[in-house]
């Protein structure tokens, strides 16, 4: 399939036929330019002349230059209708270029001694209304080649975003061979072989080969997948977009810190929402350790859904499989609590003979504050100052979840449906989650209304008073003291 062209900004020069002359005017001036932009560099910087507004302009000529000597692309030859002897006219259809991709693949790893995931996107017409089927080839290195030194096994497809797909939807390929491949310290490659199904035109069965995984000799080590994992507990972040709040985030990040405990890792997908000063406020965990933050924003290139966070999430569980007892799905603005008189170990202890559980939501305002709290608000912490509950009855709530990551072979947003073992929805208000919804991207106090009441009904929505996690606050702050001392005390909104 021909790669896509990255789209270019038009200019005026676009549209203007070009001649040889016009070309040696061209080349002249920026020649002529070349050498102002060479003079300047001596002039001082009170001249007016921007040295940098100089080389940038004559970068941009050079890259008109570099397009108009480009090849045009290929034009595709009309195939014209035909009257038949029968006196039939027969109609031509004349296929021009592609819709979409193959297969876009994010990552692949090691399921076991002798399986595979493979986390990516594919064309969503094309796994919804054909039957597109993957082969899975396991080429060892320092072998005679050939077919005869492979093995190969079916590639089983799992589509894990309920249908939510746009132009691409999200595919697991799972690959399991019927031997173990690549522990015997010599290295491979794995190929995957995608085919069309007859998608897009039946008339054509197409096939891709890639490799999706590269191992060097003696570089897997098999003890890793019964071996007790490096992390208790593991955040897999959805993908994070928008202009979000660095105070937000660094309450998150100190709350959750200190729930979790020192055994656990967060980990942090940057769609286009760590911007400096989110970046700022996660950095003291990153180098600490803690936190992994892996730039995803080549993403947007493919039109998924919601910024792709299916893919994401897939992607996380896969590549920490081995590294946690749990792997956490929920967002940065929701946040995690426990009942009284229980904490994280033991609860999952209980709940271990499950492979998931999911977690209840408690809904917070995003808006309602104290009347006490009055002109102190900029100075506290959204968990202490957002403190009523929605309570409207017949509401149907979201849910997020935890998983065991070695039972699972795909995952969701708010749960998997490709699991080994039993799943809970009933914790008994052992575990619950409070969503502060539409806080994370205010870039300002989020308080507009302030009321003095035990229950309130604000724009038809009935709110009783909730200070569960106002009571934590000073604990949470003095944790991140302690964690990483006062650098973030100047945190913006």
């Amino acid at each position: 399939m021909a790669k896509e062209k990255p789209k270019e900004e038009k200019s005026s020069f676009d549209a203007v036929p070009w001649s040889c002359t016009d070309m040696k005017l061209l080349l002249i001036s920026l020649f002529s330019l070349c050498s102002l932009a060479t003079m300047f560099q001596f002039f001082p910087s009170t001249s007016g002349f921007s040295t940098t507004a100089i080389t940038s302009c004559f970068s941009k000529l050079a890259s008109v230059s570099s397009n108009l000597s480009s090849s045009p692309p290929e034009v595709h030859p009309l195939r014209e209708e035909q009257l038949g002897s029968d006196s039939v006219v027969r109609r031509a259809f004349n296929p021009v270029g592609s819709a979409a991709y193959l297969f876009v693949q994010m990552g692949a790893y090691r399921g076991g001694s002798n399986n595979f995931a493979i986390v990516g996107l594919a064309s969503k017409p094309l796994h919804v209304f054909a039957k597109p089927q993957f082969w899975c080839e396991w080429q060892p290195h320092g072998g005679p080649g050939g077919d005869s030194n492979s093995t190969f096994a079916s590639g089983y497809r799992i589509l894990p975003d309920w249908g939510y797909g746009r132009v691409y939807t999200v595919v697991v390929v799972n690959c399991t061979f019927p031997v173990d491949v690549g522990l015997d310290g010599s290295g491979g490659q794995l190929v995957i072989h995608a085919t069309t199904g007859g998608g897009g035109d039946r008339a054509v069965q197409t096939e891709e080969r890639f490799v999706a995984v590269e191992e060097a000799p003696g570089s897997v080590n098999a003890s890793a997948f019964s071996a007790p994992p490096k992390f208790d507990y593991l955040y897999c972040g959805s993908s994070l977009y928008g202009d979000l709040s660095p105070q937000r985030i660094r309450e998150w990040m100190a709350y959750h810190a200190r729930l979790f405990g020192e055994r656990s890792h967060f980990v942090f997908h940057d769609a286009g929402g760590v911007h400096p000063g989110v970046m700022e406020v996660l950095r003291p965990w990153v180098e600490k350790g803690i936190v992994t933050v892996q730039d995803i924003r080549e993403q947007e290139r493919f039109d998924g859904y919601y910024h792709n966070q299916f893919l994401v999430v897939n992607d996380c569980l896969h590549r920490y499989k081995f590294m946690a007892k749990w792997i956490f799905f929920f967002d940065v603005d929701e946040f995690i609590y426990l009942a009284p008189k229980t904490n994280l170990d033991s609860l999952l202890a209980s709940l271990s003979p499950y492979t998931q559980f999911t977690i209840e939501q408690m809904p917070m305002s995003g808006k309602l504050c104290r009347s006490i709290d009055h002109g102190k608000t900029a100075r506290m912490w959204g968990i202490e100052k957002l403190v009523y509950r929605d309570v409207k009855r017949g509401v149907r709530r979201d849910r997020k979840y935890a998983i065991q990551p070695r039972s699972a072979f795909a995952t969701g947003v708010h749960m998997s449906q490709n699991v080994a073992g039993r799943s809970l929805h009933k914790t008994d208000g052992r575990i619950k989650y409070y969503h502060y919804h539409g806080t994370i991207a205010a870039r300002r106090d989020p308080c507009e209304e302030f009321v003095n009441a035990t229950a309130v009904t604000y724009d038809g929505t009935p709110y009783v008073l909730d200070e569960t996690l106002r009571r934590v606050a000073g604990a949470v702050r003095r944790f991140e003291h302690k964690m990483i001392g006062s650098r973030l005390a100047r945190t913006r909104q």
